[in-house]
C-alpha cells in the first residue's frame, strides 16, 4: 500500500523494501507522518516495525524506496547523520555503554546538559549522579535516560520502539505524559506500542504493517482499536483458549509444587500456595509486591530466608538454576535475552538442554535431539526463515524459542514470569493455546502476568500478592479485570474502584497529551 501524498509532510517513506537474504523483513513499507503529531506504528511482531525504524535512523540502508524530511529528500548513513538530521530511536533496550558513566554517554551524542536536566526532572528522576557508571543504575531508570537524552536533542522526528514495555506504571505514566506534550508544535513523535491503552492516550494516527507491507491508516478514536487489530490479523481468526479447570477437578490430584510460608528479606511475607498437574495458576501483583523474588526463588536464581518448597512431595533447597531445572522447574523470563545465544541458530537455542544433560563423554543422539527440536518448532509456529541466528528473529519468534526449548525436552513445570511483554497480539494467542495444551497433557504452569486480561483468557485460578503476601485467589470465571485490581490494589469494597483508578491513569494521560484551549 502506498501512502496518499499529503502537502507539509514532517516525514515521508514510500515503498521501503529489505531483505535479509531469503528473508523479507519488508516488502513495501510507507508511512507520512505530519507536523506536530503523535504517530502510532502498529503491527504484529515480525510485520517490520523495528527494520522500518532501523532504516529511518540510518542503522541499516534500505533495498529500495525513497525517505524524505520537510520535502527533502534524505537517505541517513548512520545513526549520528540520521541525528544530525533531525531523527532520534529510543528503543526498549537502552543505547547506553554500560562500562562508561552517564556523563561520558552524554558526551557520545553531544547532548546538551541543561537539556538532558531538564527532560530528566520531567520524567521523574530527580538528583541522579552523572558520575555513577551506567551498569550501576537501574535498568527502568537507564531507559528513562535514554529518552532524556534523545529529548535533549530536540530531534524534529523521535521514534520510540517499545519504549514502555519494561516500565513501571509510575514512569510509563510520566513518559505517556512527556509524549503528549510534544503535539501540536513543529516536530513529531513515532510511537511504537503493543499496549492499545497507550496508544488510544497518546496518539494521533496509526500506520499499521503486515507481513512487511503498509496496510492501512487509522485515526485513533474511541473504538478504532478493533479496526486496528483487523488490520494487524489480517484475515486470522483471533481464538483465544479459556481456562476451564474447576476446583472439583484438582480434588485428589498430588500437587506438583507446594509453597509454605516462604519468606525473603523484606520481599516476601509468609506467602503460600499449590500448583497442580494440569493446572496454570496466575499471578498478579503491582510492582514490587514480591513477585520478582518469589520466581527468583522457584528458578533458583536467589534463595529465602524461611519457608518450605515442595515438588513432587518432596522438600527441595536450590542452589543454582541448574537445581531447579534438574527438580523439574522451568524457568521463561520475559526478557528473552537472559535465556538466548543470540548469535546462534533457533536448533542450537532450543537443542541447549540436550547438550546439558550429557553427563558422560560420548556422542549426542543427533535423531533424537533433531526429532524434538522439529516438533517444537512445529508446535510454536516458529518463523524459521532466519533460523541462522537467533538474533534475526522478531521478539515474538525468540520469545518462542525460550519456551520450544523446554517443550522440546519435556516439561513437569513452567514458571513464566511475564512471557508476553512486548509480543503482539497474535503470539500472545498461540503462547495462550500452547500453555492449554501443555496444561491438557498434564503440566503445571505457574504465570505472572502485568497484563489483567491474560488472566481468564490462560489461567484456571489465580493468586494475588501484595506486601508480599498473598491477599486473594480466585477462580477465573470470578477473576475479571475488576476484581483483580480491586485485589491488586488490596482494597475493600467501599474503596475508590479500581476501574476508577485506572480510568483515572489513562484520563492523566490523555489530558496531557490533549491539553484544552482556553476560551
Amino acid at each position: 500500500m502506498t501512502v496518499t501524498q499529503t502537502t507539509d509532510l514532517l516525514l515521508e517513506a514510500s515503498g521501503i523494501a529489505k531483505t535479509y537474504g531469503a528473508v523479507v523483513a519488508l516488502k513495501s513499507a510507507s508511512l507520512a507522518v505530519r507536523p506536530g503529531e503523535v504517530h502510532a506504528l502498529m503491527g504484529a511482531n515480525g510485520a517490520g516495525k523495528s527494520t522500518l525504524v532501523k532504516i529511518l535512523t540510518g542503522a541499516v540502508r534500505p533495498d529500495s524506496g525513497t525517505i524524505s524530511v520537510r520535502g527533502k529528500p534524505r537517505v541517513a548513513h548512520s545513526p549520528a547523520d540520521a541525528r544530525r538530521g533531525g531523527i532520534v530511536s529510543v528503543y526498549q533496550e537502552p543505547a547506553l555503554i554500560p562500562d562508561l558513566d552517564v556523563r561520558s554517554n552524554l558526551r557520545l551524542t553531544e547532548t546538551p546538559l541543561p537539556n538532558f536536566r531538564h527532560w530528566l526532572d520531567e520524567l521523574g528522576i530527580n538528583g541522579l549522579d552523572l558520575g555513577r557508571l551506567v551498569r550501576e543504575v537501574p535498568l527502568a531508570t537507564q531507559r528513562v535516560i535514554d529518552l532524556a537524552r534523545a529529548l535533549a536533542i530536540e530531534p524534529d522526528v523521535l521514534m520510540l520502539d517499545e519504549m514502555t514495555a519494561a516500565l513501571p506504571a509510575n514512569l510509563t505514566e510520566r513518559v505517556l505524559e512527556v509524549i503528549g506534550r510534544q503535539r501540536g508544535g513543529d516536530r513529531s513523535v513515532i510511537f511504537i506500542s503493543h499496549r492499545m491503552i497507550e496508544i488510544a492516550a497518546v496518539c494521533d494516527r496509526a500506520t499499521v504493517l503486515r507481513e512487511g507491507e503498509t496496510v492501512g491508516v487509522v485515526d485513533v478514536t474511541p473504538g478504532s482499536e478493533e479496526r486496528i487489530v483487523e488490520l494487524m490479523l489480517g484475515d486470522i481468526v483471533q481464538s483465544m483458549p479459556g481456562a476451564s479447570r474447576t476446583a472439583q477437578d484438582r480434588n485428589g490430584a498430588e500437587p506438583r509444587l507446594v509453597v509454605r510460608d516462604l519468606t525473603a528479606r523484606t520481599k516476601l511475607q509468609g506467602v503460600s500456595f499449590e500448583l497442580h498437574p494440569g493446572e496454570v495458576l496466575g499471578v498478579v501483583a503491582l510492582e514490587g509486591q514480591g513477585q520478582d523474588e518469589l520466581f527468583d526463588i522457584l528458578a533458583g536464581s536467589d534463595r529465602p530466608s524461611g519457608g518450605e518448597v515442595r515438588v513432587d512431595g518432596k522438600p527441595v533447597s536450590f542452589r543454582h538454576p541448574a537445581d531447579a531445572i534438574r527438580a523439574g522447574l522451568v524457568y521463561v523470563a520475559a526478557d528473552r535475552a537472559e535465556a538466548l545465544l543470540p548469535q546462534r541458530s533457533v536448533r542450537e537455542n532450543i537443542a541447549l538442554p540436550f547438550v546439558t544433560r550429557v553427563r558422560r563423554w560420548g556422542p549426542i543422539n543427533l535423531g533424537r535431539e533433531g526429532k524434538a527440536v522439529k516438533g517444537a518448532i512445529e508446535t510454536l509456529q516458529i518463523d524459521t526463515r532466519a533460523a541462522r541466528e537467533v538474533r534475526r528473529l522478531s521478539g515474538g519468534n525468540q520469545q518462542k524459542v525460550t519456551i520450544a526449548r523446554w517443550v522440546a525436552s519435556g516439561i513437569r513445570t513452567m514458571l513464566c514470569f511475564d512471557p508476553t511483554r512486548g509480543i503482539d497480539i497474535r503470539t500472545k494467542n498461540q503462547i495462550y493455546v500452547l500453555l492449554r495444551d501443555l496444561a491438557a497433557e498434564g503440566a503445571a504452569v505457574l504465570i505472572y502476568t502485568s497484563e489483567l486480561k491474560e488472566i481468564q483468557l490462560v489461567c484456571d485460578r489465580v493468586i494475588v500478592i501484595f506486601g508480599g503476601r498473598v491477599v486473594g485467589e480466585l477462580d477465573a470465571a470470578n477473576a475479571d479485570e475488576p476484581a483483580l485490581l480491586r485485589a491488586a490494589y488490596n482494597l475493600k469494597s467501599d474503596a475508590l474502584m479500581p476501574e476508577e483508578i485506572a480510568a483515572e491513569v489513562v484520563a492523566e494521560a490523555a489530558a496531557a497529551a490533549h491539553p484544552e484551549t482556553d476560551q
